[in-house]
């Protein structure tokens, strides 16, 4: 019996063992199939799955290398002698940029709007030299900025950030006066300074001719002069009145002369947020009788705008700067006294010690 019994189930035993290893083997030629697919010639395992074939590879014995088809042989002998020496693993890759380098390169893009070249360029003038173009181009993308230069004219925003200084808009204003004849309508010229918001107006006119704009135009300039302001672009709307000879006023002194683009009213916005205020702050307020009258009003708002008017566009200071920056508590016995013009309806306060 036992003779005749043991042979046969030692054949069980081997038709299963031959049934497991041809399955394996199916296992295996499916994976270096895939393997072969995987666009990455190299493949990187976290901790945790480095250490999920160890255990597995541990209970195979010494030829657990040999069922190895992810990572070279070597690289999972390499693995097992660590873990015996109790070596910790070297992170593959190279360093990561610093954060700062990486705040810097953003910075620049944004604030300049130059390529990965040119952020490049100016790094290595900073003397930061471990970052390469390739790694400037996969930042900008990440911030989900373009790694291109901008090119191109640029929007309106930009361009009056880069002339702001010496950029001034220009724009009317009327206001119906009463005269012996019975009420007519007057016209005033108003300039305003982008950069310190300074304005300048001209003396009213019942009829702005030709004559009468040149005249302006040549006064604006020597007040802008002896202002010690510059004058490189003048917006203008489209209005009929600026005539050729206005416009070459300007010209004269190497200043472009750019009028608004059609139905676009904002390019000329500072300016007319000004007559809105000279409007709803002062001659709202009044009924004028001549020219001269009204001419009293525009200069002494003008005053108070330029001097002593807080600005919201300015952190609410005024265009004169004689007013500090620190916080200042009010002292026992400073009194606060105002100021006032034009009956009252222009007042600024000032702190005076008792």
């Amino acid at each position: 019996m036992t003779g005749w019994y043991s042979p046969f189930l030692f054949y069980l035993a081997r038709c299963t063992e031959n049934e497991l290893r041809r399955q394996v083997e199916m296992y295996k030629a499916q994976v270096e199939m895939l393997r072969c697919r995987v666009p990455k010639q190299r493949i990187f395992l976290t901790p945790e799955e480095k250490e999920r074939l160890l255990k597995l590879g541990a209970e195979l014995g010494p030829n657990a290398h040999k069922s190895i088809v992810l990572v070279h042989p070597r690289t999972y002998q390499r693995w097992v002698l660590e873990k015996k020496l109790g070596k910790k693993p070297k992170k593959m890759g190279r360093p990561r940029t610093l954060q700062s380098i990486r705040e810097t390169i953003v910075c620049l893009a944004r604030e300049t709007g130059w390529g990965y070249n040119r952020i490049l360029s100016e790094l290595k003038k900073l003397r930061i030299k471990c970052v390469s173009q390739s790694t400037i181009k996969n930042i900008l993308k990440e911030e989900g900025i373009k790694p291109s230069p901008k090119r191109g004219p640029g929007t309106w925003d930009e361009f009056l950030k880069v002339h702001v200084d010496t950029l001034w808009q220009v724009d009317f204003f009327s206001k119906m006066i009463w005269t012996p004849t019975g009420l007519r309508q007057a016209f005033v010229l108003a300039f305003i300074h982008i950069g310190t918001r300074r304005v300048i107006c001209s003396p009213c006119s019942f009829k702005p001719d030709g004559k009468w704009m040149v005249g302006q135009a040549h006064a604006f300039v020597e007040q802008a002069r002896e202002a010690d302001l510059r004058i490189d672009h003048l917006v203008r709307d489209r209005d009929g009145m600026y005539i050729a000879d206005f416009d070459q006023v300007f010209k004269d002194i190497s200043c472009k002369v750019k009028p608004t683009a059609p139905r676009a009213p904002n390019q000329n916005a500072f300016i007319e947020r000004w007559v809105k205020s000279a409007r709803y702050e002062c001659l709202n307020f009044f009924i004028v009788f001549g020219k001269k009258h009204l001419n009293h009003l525009v200069a002494s708002y003008v005053s108070f705008y330029n001097e002593f008017r807080p600005h919201q566009g300015l952190e609410n200071r005024p265009l004169s700067g004689k007013w500090p920056d620190e916080d200042v508590p009010l002292t026992e016995g400073e009194q606060i006294i105002c100021h006032e013009s034009l009956g009252g309806i222009l007042r600024h306060y000032e702190r005076v010690a008792a």
